[in-house]
């Protein structure tokens, strides 16, 4: 290659094991340090991999040497350097992929973390062998993520709950969920533009809409093995703002093999992250008939199973305890993904048997989510 742009480019890619070929000489000051920052993370995989590093410009002017470098101050080169999604996505490569477990265990280095909903999951698994300190910590990170969350979920949820559009109430709150299409070119009809071929809008119609009592028991059966670990987070955050509306009541319970019912921290989705133990088998039965002693008012009650259906306990007992509640007429969704992204990692042949016993199985967003509730409980 003679591009010299090429070059550097390439240098950067290849980083210090191409330094032979393509030494880094030609690199800017700047690009030495991203250089540097990236060799110091992603060089422990490479020699993990049985490669060695060339030491023989190491020591001298402009050494690349990672081990200059603290986890605290490759953090703060990161930001420096990177755009925040580039900082996002090498920090989770470092505590996820790379086996930087020491980046969770200084408080001074948490503080400095990009907080995130991949940092969350890495926080909430690592959380059982923290001490104190930085335990406290994840507590802080985690509220601080939760809420971000929240703040963006929360209004989708209320809309998506708020009722049925009633197209005989105007409203006062203009907003594209309001707006009435339909009336709105009925009353500009006599504004058609034939040259521009388009109805010329001077009135805007927008719709109320009915506001409903929920008098319904929803109760969230949340698998918390760690494969569905963002579905976890979800689903706490979920209960928060189902806890929230009026006439609802929200029952958390969490399962492995072992059952915690966390409804009394249902409208804490901090306290629900801080409490869940991941890991472990899957007990989907013993979760089903615990809380099948929760319903009392079968018709008024749904049950969410959160789960990727991998049972590990009994399934016959799962698939009685479906249709026995099935059978009392309350209603049964099932869940294979609460994630952003609604991943559909999920054993659907056991999910295939649960909708033959009565279960409605979706993998959604959580916004679709409050949707598929609200149409249940209309």
């Amino acid at each position: 290659m003679s591009d010299p742009d090429a070059i550097r480019r390439w240098r950067l890619v290849l980083g210090r094991y191409a330094e032979r070929s393509l030494p880094g000489d030609g690199l800017s000051e700047a690009e030495r340090r991203a250089d540097r920052a990236l060799d110091y993370l992603y060089a422990r995989e490479m020699e993990r991999r049985g490669l060695r590093r060339d030491r023989r410009r190491q020591g001298g002017p402009g050494s690349l040497d990672p081990s200059q470098l603290t986890p605290l101050g490759w953090l703060a080169e990161l930001r420096d350097l990177f755009p925040r999604s580039v900082c996002e996505t090498v920090q989770g490569h470092a505590i996820d992929n790379l086996g930087m477990q020491d980046l969770l265990s200084d408080p001074a280095v948490l503080d400095a973390l990009e907080p995130n909903k991949d940092l969350l999951k890495s926080l909430i698994a690592f959380k059982g062998s923290a001490n104190p300190a930085v335990r406290e910590k994840i507590r802080e990170v985690t509220r601080k993520v939760v809420e971000d969350i929240v703040r963006k979920l929360r209004p989708r949820v209320e809309a998506a709950l708020a009722g049925r559009p009633n197209r005989f109430r105007r409203s006062h709150v203009k907003s594209m969920q309001t707006f009435d299409w339909r009336a709105t070119i009925r009353d500009n009809l006599r504004n058609w533009d034939a040259e521009r071929k388009a109805i010329i809008a001077d009135r805007l119609r927008f719709h109320g809409r009915s506001r409903r009592k929920l008098p319904w028991t929803i109760i969230l059966c949340v698998d918390q093995s760690g494969s569905m670990l963002s579905s976890t987070i979800y689903a706490a955050v979920m209960a928060s703002i189902l806890t929230a509306l009026p006439s609802v009541e929200v029952r958390l319970v969490v399962f492995d093999t072992a059952i915690v019912d966390l409804s009394s921290e249902a409208h804490d989705p901090v306290e629900v992250l801080m409490s869940v133990q991941l890991g472990g088998g899957t007990d989907i039965a013993s979760a089903m008939e615990y809380c099948e002693g929760l319903v009392t008012q079968p018709t008024r009650t749904v049950f969410v199973l959160v789960s990727d259906f991998e049972e590990g306990g009994s399934v016959p007992r799962m698939l009685a305890a479906a249709r026995r509640m099935a059978s009392a007429r309350v209603t049964l969704l099932g869940l294979g993904a609460l994630s952003e992204d609604a991943a559909p990692v999920y054993d659907r042949r056991m999910a295939e048997r649960l909708a033959g016993c009565g279960m409605k199985v979706a993998v959604l967003t959580p916004d679709h989510f409050a949707q598929w509730i609200g149409e249940v409980i209309a």
